[in-house]
């Protein structure tokens, strides 16, 4: 069976090289080939040439390094890096840092046990930010306040545990940061859809296994 590669960007969704799922540009990671064969990630989408196209999965980035799909793809030798998926990582937790640093700039933040307590029972919380290394009975109390915030009317409260204290806590410009909460905002959303999408390319939810056929077809 032939492998179907598409030769272009048109249409209101993309394909994922490895996976083969469909889904739209704002949701995936893009990557282009620079003129000395490199694979570079491109996570504004803005870079001039033609893109290919993964799901933003850690594994699933690993996956099209291993299985040559992005010589496939882009129908030419490409050179795309052992640790490009590690790079990736790097590049989505930065820009992640830096929207949350705007976002407080933006007076849209409040962190510290205390101040998440409050800002709970005042409402107008987006999301609850726990750090990856926080300590579960931290985690537990907080989950209680934002229970008891939903159902007295408060709209869904996202949590989110995408960086370590000390990457929130750098992003403040503190020493670290356990608990924060996001305030409702345009700064706050922005930081929130960053945020998601570092999480879900450090999820292993995402199957590989299912697709090692499809990427190692033969044209």
């Amino acid at each position: 069976m032939t492998a179907i590669i598409e030769d272009d960007e048109t249409g209101s969704e993309r394909t994922c090289i490895v996976t083969r799922k469909r889904s739209s540009p704002e949701t995936m990671l893009r990557f282009v080939r620079s003129p000395d064969g490199a694979v570079v990630p491109d996570l504004k989408r803005k870079l001039p040439g033609r893109g290919v196209w993964l799901t933003p999965n850690r594994s699933i980035v690993e996956a099209a390094v291993k299985k040559k799909a992005f010589a496939r793809a882009f129908k030419t030798e490409v050179k795309p890096s052992a640790d490009l998926a590690e790079l990736v990582d790097g590049l989505l937790e930065r820009s992640a840092r830096e929207s949350f640093s705007l976002a407080n700039k933006a007076g849209q933040i409040v962190a510290g046990f205390g101040k998440v307590e409050e800002a709970l029972g005042h409402g107008g919380v987006l999301a609850i930010l726990h750090a990856s290394d926080a300590a579960p009975d931290g985690i537990r109390k907080v989950g209680q306040l934002v229970r008891r915030a939903q159902e007295s009317g408060s709209k869904e409260i996202k949590v989110i545990a995408a960086m370590s204290s000390d990457d929130l806590g750098l992003a403040l410009g503190r020493s670290h940061v356990i608990h924060a909460a996001l305030l409702s905002g345009s700064a706050s959303l922005a930081c929130l859809q960053k945020l998601e999408f570092l999480r879900a390319y450090r999820t292993d939810e995402n199957a590989v296994q299912s697709s090692d056929e499809q990427v190692n077809q033969p044209k």
